[in-house]
């Protein structure tokens, strides 16, 4: 659903519909500013705010005068939703008919390169689109579209409807130590003794999210060594929190599976003056699986061990459980 059905439903012009309502849903529960500005989506919607125009429009990120000047007239084709963001409409004047690699260098300047960071990724614009062609752009956006809708889908899946999400108690966790629903990991993917981004160290931290999906859900905690003192995500060596989230749910979609992104909540913390990562992880309603390579392998938590299972252990287990 989230790799092929959805980003196949964001290809239509329609004003309205499903997923373009679950995207917008998606950007307002995930707290996403309007494109260059510093004001949520949610405020400037607000209709308590008045002016002689809507406080935010709907903005063709290929404006359609520039488009038409490169040869497409299609109306349909110009005006895909894909090609389309909330920005102040203030903003939207000043674009104009501009090229975006004319005028995205301009409405980036004031802000910094994290919260720009921030901004493209939950306006879904893959990074270099101002330099893309027209249809590549259309189909890559298309795609982080329905990551964003289902990271606005995993969000509200924390908690039940209606009510407010259980507050998760950081202090007693880290003070329990390691159990059936706990794990820590010192890194995500730098391995300590060699100082080097190693990926046996990112499939440790995989195969413990699979093995919590796959039992009772359960909390993965970055940064914090194995004796529970604290290590800080610093030693990852990303260049913001932001990029680290985003690494981590790129890595859990191609490793266990866009659908694996619906169970699993991340957040960052302070933990004894260091910043830590928090990956909470809700039962899944199906098996999920670690690819590597050509192979699957099937986890499941065995007390404070993740443990893989056979090809006949796992079908019974998935017999049973699922």
């Amino acid at each position: 659903f989230w790799n092929v059905t959805l980003p196949n439903d964001l290809a239509t012009s329609a004003s309205s519909g499903p997923s373009l309502s679950g995207f917008h849903a998606s950007q307002i529960i995930l707290e996403a500013p309007a494109l260059y500005s510093r004001m949520k989506i949610v405020e400037l919607l607000d209709p308590a705010i008045h002016s002689s125009r809507q406080s935010i429009e709907r903005h063709h990120l290929f404006p359609s005068a520039y488009l038409q000047k490169k040869g497409i007239v299609n109306n349909t084709e110009i005006n895909q939703i894909a090609n389309k963001t909330y920005i102040e409409w203030r903003d939207n004047v000043r674009i104009g008919d501009k090229a975006p690699s004319e005028y995205l260098p301009k409405m980036e300047v004031g802000f910094s390169s994290t919260e720009l960071e921030r901004m493209y990724r939950l306006h879904a614009l893959p990074s270099g689109w101002d330099e893309m062609e027209y249809k590549q752009f259309l189909m890559e956006r298309r795609e982080l579209m329905a990551q964003l809708i289902a990271e606005g889908y995993s969000r509200l899946t924390t908690r039940e409807l209606g009510s407010e999400p259980e507050e998760l108690d950081l202090d007693e966790i880290l003070s329990e130590g390691e159990s059936d629903v706990t794990e820590y990991k010192s890194t995500l993917r730098v391995n300590l003794h060699t100082g080097e981004k190693d990926p046996r160290i990112e499939n440790a931290a995989l195969k413990t999210i699979a093995a919590f999906l796959n039992t009772s859900g359960g909390t993965l905690v970055i940064g914090v060594a194995d004796d529970g003192s604290p290590v800080g995500i610093e030693m990852d060596r990303f260049e913001s929190e932001d990029k680290m989230n985003l690494h981590l749910v790129n890595i859990i979609k191609t490793r266990l599976g866009v659908s694996a992104i619906t169970k699993i909540h991340s957040h960052f913390d302070d933990y004894d003056g260091q910043r830590i990562m928090v990956v909470e992880c809700k039962k899944s309603h199906r098996p999920v699986y670690l690819k590597d390579g050509g192979n699957e392998h099937f986890f499941i938590r065995t007390g404070a061990s993740t443990t893989e299972l056979t090809l006949s252990q796992a079908q019974e287990y998935i017999n049973s459980s699922f």
